[in-house]
């Protein structure tokens, strides 16, 4: 019997107008929308549906908006799917909430207000730190591990094969980016992001993040929820609070979380939210893996069709 796991959305997979389809086209989606509107007490649906982008891109509005858009795929595969069995979740970065929500280890308006807060706290490490970040394409982990050490910035995304992002202060990633292309990287990349996320500049958004997540009741999950600081399920409930406050300095393992999936018998793979990036890591780790997403109603039909 095939095992199925859920993955969720990071940020910078925001686009305006993500779920406006979804909202029109089921009750369901709608009130997902509005009850995120009364359990924030501002207008996150219409940032989503309408923008502007500059808006929709601000932290404090990109991650719960991401979170959003990924539950109510979510739920609507639910709906539409009644026997749909999954056994794991995870979730790039801020995913993570999404995945642990889903997973029921907290209350969707819990995992809601938890991630507008996250944004907001990272925001504001950002603002107060000159930071940045490169996606480094073609070259292995351990030569950009080398690149790290010697620009003095740090490892914060292991995508797939091939993808690795690194992020610190803007000037050191400027250096960090010659140097992996004088190792060899086929491009080195400087992201449109606000600060260097997953890096110690981020250090200042942890006691927050911490105080905020004590205000909520964490559970144990129903199914694993696989963790990025290690690549392994979450353990008890005080044990996922403090992961997931280690996670905003961290580097996300995810090649490594999803080879731990397909070593643990995972077959087919469901990307909840808005883009298909974590489709595109897959390829990269795992070809044969069946791989469905659902980010409007387009690719909800696909899916609900390959899982009837």
């Amino acid at each position: 019997m095939s095992k199925t796991a859920l993955l969720f959305a990071g940020q910078g997979a925001q686009v305006v107008g993500m779920g406006k389809d979804l909202a029109a086209a089921f009750p369901t989606a709608q009130a997902w929308f509005d009850r995120a509107n009364a359990a924030l007490g501002y207008d996150l649906t219409a940032i989503c549906f309408n923008g502007p982008e500059t808006e929709l891109t601000k932290t404090e509005n990109a991650q719960p908006g991401i979170f959003l858009m990924s539950w109510v795929a979510f739920e609507l595969v639910k709906e539409r799917v009644p026997a749909l069995k999954f056994e794991a979740t995870a979730g790039l970065s801020l995913g993570e909430f999404t995945a642990l929500t889903a997973a029921g280890a907290m209350s969707f308006e819990d995992g809601l207000r938890v991630v507008r807060q996250r944004g907001r706290f990272m925001q504001e490490a950002c603002d107060v730190t000159k930071g940045g970040m490169a996606a480094i394409i073609g070259l292995e982990e351990a030569p950009t591990r080398e690149v790290c050490a010697e620009a003095g910035v740090v490892l914060a995304n292991l995508n797939c094969p091939g993808q690795l992002v690194i992020s610190g202060e803007a000037e050191r990633i400027v250096k960090a980016c010659e140097l992996a292309k004088a190792r060899g990287a086929k491009r080195a990349l400087p992201l449109p992001v606000a600060g260097a996320y997953h890096s110690p500049l981020m250090a200042s958004a942890q006691g927050k993040l911490q105080a905020e997540l004590g205000r909520v009741k964490i559970s144990a999950p129903g199914v694993s929820v696989i963790c990025n600081v290690t690549a392994q399920p979450h353990g008890a409930p005080d044990h996922i609070s403090a992961r997931m406050v280690e996670q905003v300095t961290s580097s996300v393992r995810w090649e490594e979380s999803i080879r731990y999936l397909l070593a643990q018998g995972f077959t087919r793979f469901i990307e909840l939210g808005p883009g298909t990036a974590l489709s595109g890591f897959m390829k990269r780790i795992d070809k044969s893996a069946q791989m469905l997403n659902v980010a409007d109603v387009a690719s909800l039909e696909v899916t609900v069709k390959a899982l009837a």
